[in-house]
């Protein structure tokens, strides 16, 4: 450890319960992350993406499958 570092004021399992829970790393391209103020409008506007594609989904339910460039989309995929 290198003699700058200085934990004197860290406290020991801060994170520890956040961690345990799960986390998901996900790095955003530079241009999307621009778009987003924060973690919490990125969780939001995935939230409303998500909602939206449920929505489609039910109301295509029986008709042909949804695709992407040609690979099927559903819920089970998110």
């Amino acid at each position: 450890m290198r003699a700058e570092y200085d934990f004197s004021r860290g406290v020991r399992g801060k994170y520890f319960r956040r961690y345990h829970r799960g986390a998901n790393v996900v790095v955003l391209e530079p241009d999307v992350a621009k778009a987003f103020p924060n973690a919490g409008a990125v969780n939001d506007s995935l939230r409303a993406l998500v909602n939206i594609i449920h929505r489609q989904g039910t109301a295509l339910a029986g008709k042909s499958q949804v695709t992407t460039r040609g690979k099927p989309v559903g819920l089970a995929s998110l």
